[in-house]
């Protein structure tokens, strides 16, 4: 079932039940103020009735007669009662009287000068005890058929519930149509998604203004959509990168081979090609490792060995690994030590924030020429910071953006030797650290890294 079907239907649902209670309360007063005036209009006629019949003075009576005749309508079925009653014995005499329960005139007796009622297949009756002018008791009884407040309450009946249908009949084809308004925006953005594809990733929903659900809808679907771009193409470019970073050694390594083969050659000429051979098998080495930590840096982090990690001893380590590396470095460290030890300390993989830092600081000597190289470690709002400031080559400033896609390497490195995947790798390993990296150069003047990771403390 459609959302917009179930809003309706929900829609229809709460407003059928807001209806249904107003309709049982309508009916409800509607019912007991019918019979509540029917009752009052048959006490008023037992008390007519018993000041006509009973009280001996004639003014009164007449009076009360003529009040009768003129102002009282007959009701449908009317009749009257009066019934001598004898408190001594709780009697009732004069009978016949109306086929009653003997409780009914129980209550009558007992009801000092209230009026009691009760029904009987549809009969109303009102009854009163009534003390005369010369001390006798009598009870007075008035009854009669509440057919037009009966008919009302059957009318009002049937109008509520063909009131009652019709509304939740309007309700749900109302509430159906405004759903379909409603939900129109999101179909349109459902059959613009399906038609795009791995092919046409560059097409983006329209995003039409008034910041609502929609909108970020929309919103967020583009921001997919981009990210989604952005991954295939970078797939797209590490195929063919990597693709070509294979060929060349392995086209070397045959060459070598074949031409090696051709003839026979001299035992220097062929120490010379296996000597080629063995330096383009240790590129190749070297290219696969890399590969394969770029690939492993991306799975989830549970399968490495996670631990509390002090940033100043990891800072020690890089310089130590730096120091066998590139014998000949100019790495300086500077250290802010805190108060608190959490400060400094962060949760992760050593080894790969290692191998992140490691990639940053040989960098940073490699395309210095070895020129002096500062290493520093600060915190600051539960982030700690590693700065790598160098003073070598820089990164022209319209390649910054790309340093971070593998095997990208900037127009000015073609004299050094790499292959792109150091920066990759680390932007990888900070990000699942929940890390960040941030780079500003400056060609020819040199290049700042800001590493970020969260502190403990």
């Amino acid at each position: 079932m459609r959302i917009q079907v179930k809003t309706a239907l929900l829609f229809t649902l709460v407003t059928a039940g807001i209806i249904l209670f107003l309709s049982i309360v309508v009916y409800y007063f509607a019912s007991r103020f019918t019979f509540n005036d029917f009752h009052k209009r048959l006490e008023l006629r037992a008390r007519i009735t018993a000041r006509i019949h009973l009280d001996k003075d004639e003014s009164s009576t007449a009076a009360f007669q003529e009040l009768r005749q003129q102002y009282l309508t007959a009701l449908p079925y009317e009749q009257f009662y009066i019934l001598r009653y004898d408190s001594a014995t709780k009697s009732v005499s004069n009978d016949p009287g109306p086929k009653l329960p003997w409780t009914f005139y129980q209550t009558i007796a007992k009801s000092d000068g209230r009026t009691a009622y009760t029904s009987v297949d549809h009969v109303e009756y009102a009854g009163i005890l009534y003390r005369n002018k010369q001390g006798g008791q009598f009870l007075v009884i008035s009854s009669a058929i509440n057919v037009y407040g009966e008919k009302l309450i059957k009318n009002l009946q049937e109008a509520l519930i063909i009131t009652f249908v019709m509304g939740v009949i309007v309700v749900f084809t109302v509430g159906l149509f405004f759903s379909r308004r409603v939900f129109y925006p999101v179909r349109n953005i459902t059959h613009q998604v399906k038609d795009i594809s791995a092919h046409n990733l560059h097409m983006r929903l329209p995003e039409v203004g008034g910041g609502d659900e929609l909108t970020e809808l929309a919103q967020t679907f583009n921001n997919m959509l981009d990210r989604l771009e952005t991954s295939f193409e970078t797939q797209n470019n590490f195929v063919s990168n990597a693709s070509h970073e294979f060929r060349t050694p392995l086209t070397t390594i045959i060459g070598e081979s074949e031409l090696a083969l051709s003839k026979f050659r001299t035992e220097q000429e062929y120490k010379q090609t296996l000597q080629v051979i063995q330096h383009e098998a240790s590129k190749l080495q070297h290219l696969t490792k890399s590969l394969l930590q770029l690939a492993q840096s991306g799975f989830d982090g549970m399968k490495q060995e996670w631990g509390l990690i002090r940033m100043d001893e990891l800072v020690m380590n890089v310089k130590h690994t730096t120091d066998e590396i590139e014998p000949n470095n100019r790495v300086k460290i500077s250290l802010h030590m805190p108060d608190d030890e959490r400060q400094i300390t962060a949760q992760g993989s050593d080894h790969l924030l290692h191998l992140a830092l490691s990639n940053i600081v040989l960098n940073a000597c490699k395309y210095s020429d070895n020129k002096s190289v500062l290493l520093s470690l600060t915190y600051s709002e539960k982030r700690i910071m590693i700065v790598v400031v160098d003073e070598g080559i820089g990164i022209p400033a319209g390649e910054l953006k790309h340093i971070f896609d593998p095997f990208f390497r900037a127009t000015n490195t073609n004299h050094y030797e790499g292959y792109g995947i150091g920066l990759p790798l680390t932007h990888t390993i900070l990000r699942l650290h929940k890390g960040d990296i941030k780079v500003q150069s400056s060609e020819g003047k040199g290049t700042t890294v800001v590493v970020t990771v969260p502190a403990l403390g």
